[in-house]
């Protein structure tokens, strides 16, 4: 697929911030499946490029000017669903076998994992897992929070993506598969699902492989990665601290379109 993703971003303040600092990972990069064809990041700041610890591609915003408010649109094109590698990495890989508090796997989940490593934990015993969590802990839109652990959340039975993410993280984890959490972004053709996903990547035989428990699938030409970490924290589009401001308000819109589609309906037109 040819993908065109435009994510709006915007702050307002009740008063004038005098200095805001955040960290940007809304830069897609080549590999895994995709190709980035082109990509921009416009906002009213001052952007420093650098590479995190994870190797996603990232800014620094900084904006040192009082300002009542921050509007940032990263936008760009690309193409999925083709055979791409992943990206080399510098990180031992049993960096992603630790805990962090998000996907620290208690009593529970760890018993909940132990039942598929019955069997080699291969891509059929990973998706046995994926369905089981989805319905033990079905997608309910504001059942949680960004700080809900994974553990938390599998004892609510209730979650969304990042949720999903964790837990499956968490079990992953507890087997003793390095795994780690993905965000980015979904098309699908009714529109729906318009804001960021989270996903999870697992190694197995030394190779990733990805499940979107939320959609009870393997990741494919519909999804677009943004970024990974050990969890949320690590790979959240936007995070930061400001200095003032009073009272915040924060928006986020989410367009993700088929170009193809598009082309195709323009000549028929």
């Amino acid at each position: 697929m040819l993908l065109n993703v435009e994510h709006k971003t915007s702050y307002t303040y009740s008063e004038p911030v005098s200095y805001t600092i955040q960290q940007l990972r809304l830069t897609p990069q080549d590999g895994l499946g995709q190709r980035v064809q082109r990509w921009e990041i416009r906002v009213n700041g001052h952007l420093h490029a650098f590479q995190d610890t994870h190797g996603n591609a990232a800014h620094t915003l900084v904006l040192d000017t009082p300002h009542e408010a921050i509007n940032i649109v990263a936008s760009g094109v690309v193409e999925t669903g083709l055979e791409m590698p992943a990206l080399a990495h510098s990180l031992p890989m049993d960096i992603y076998l630790r805990s962090t508090p998000l996907t620290m796997a208690d009593d529970g989940l760890r018993e909940f994992a132990t039942g598929f490593a019955s069997s080699a934990l291969d891509d059929t015993a990973l998706e046995l897992m994926m369905h089981a969590i989805l319905e033990r802990v079905p997608y309910i839109k504001g059942s949680t929070a960004v700080e809900t652990s994974a553990a938390r959340a599998f004892e609510l039975g209730a979650g969304v993506c990042q949720d999903h993410a964790h837990i499956f993280v968490a079990c992953c984890r507890s087997l003793g598969l390095p795994a780690r959490y993905v965000s980015g972004y979904l098309f699908t053709e009714d529109g729906s699902l318009m804001q960021s996903h989270a996903w999870a990547d697992v190694c197995v035989a030394d190779s990733w492989l990805s499940f979107d428990v939320s959609n009870s699938c393997r990741t494919g030409d519909t999804h677009v990665r943004l970024a990974v970490g050990l969890d949320y924290r690590d790979a959240c589009p936007v995070s930061g601290i400001r200095s003032g401001g009073g009272l915040e308000t924060m928006g986020t819109t989410v367009l993700v379109n088929n170009m193809l589609i598009a082309q195709s309906q323009q000549v028929q037109q």
